[in-house]
């Protein structure tokens, strides 16, 4: 694919890919937490019911438009609107996309950094046999360590910059 400049870029190999990534954006980490425990706590199946209707009539529209407008544009958030509404303030959108993508970055780099740290003490056996208990002593001990859990933030953070900077030469 080219973008507007004449360069190459890397792109989605398949409509799946997209679909893949789309879901995956929209999904997140809360739902997958979170969504058995309130949609118990909030009537079960009408809960349900009433969730997918707001996805459909909110969720699909929005992630629509967000296509819509970057495909229309071929550029990121924030030269998306100026380029499709110059002189309007509508790229404040776009950086609040920014803003928020940041944040949500934030979040998840430190769970998948205390995920590293899990996946390696699983590794090592450190963790076979443990009760609920010393679990969550180690658990406790880990997160006050001073620099433990900035470190597997920072080795997430190293090995995402890497693919990212390398490139997904043959798309998702």
């Amino acid at each position: 694919m080219l973008s507007n400049n004449g360069q190459s870029r890397d792109g989605f190999s398949s409509r799946f890919g997209v679909i893949a990534a789309i879901a995956g954006s929209a999904v997140g980490l809360g739902n997958i937490w979170r969504f058995p425990y309130v949609a118990g706590e909030n009537g079960g199946g009408a809960f349900l019911l009433l969730y997918i209707a707001c996805v459909v009539a909110i969720g699909i529209p929005v992630m629509m438009s967000e296509l819509i407008i970057g495909r229309r544009a071929q550029s990121n958030a924030y030269g998306s609107f100026k380029r499709l509404a110059p002189g309007k303030p509508w790229y404040v959108i776009g950086i609040l996309g920014i803003v928020a993508a940041f944040v949500i970055l934030a979040f998840y780099s430190t769970v998948a950094g205390w995920t590293l740290e899990y996946i390696i003490q699983s590794f090592t056996g450190s963790l076979h046999g443990k009760s609920n208990e010393e679990l969550k002593v180690f658990f406790e001990g880990f997160i006050s360590h001073p620099w433990r859990p900035l470190l597997w933030q920072g080795v997430f953070m190293f090995l995402t910059a890497f693919i990212v900077y390398f490139g997904v030469q043959k798309g998702i």
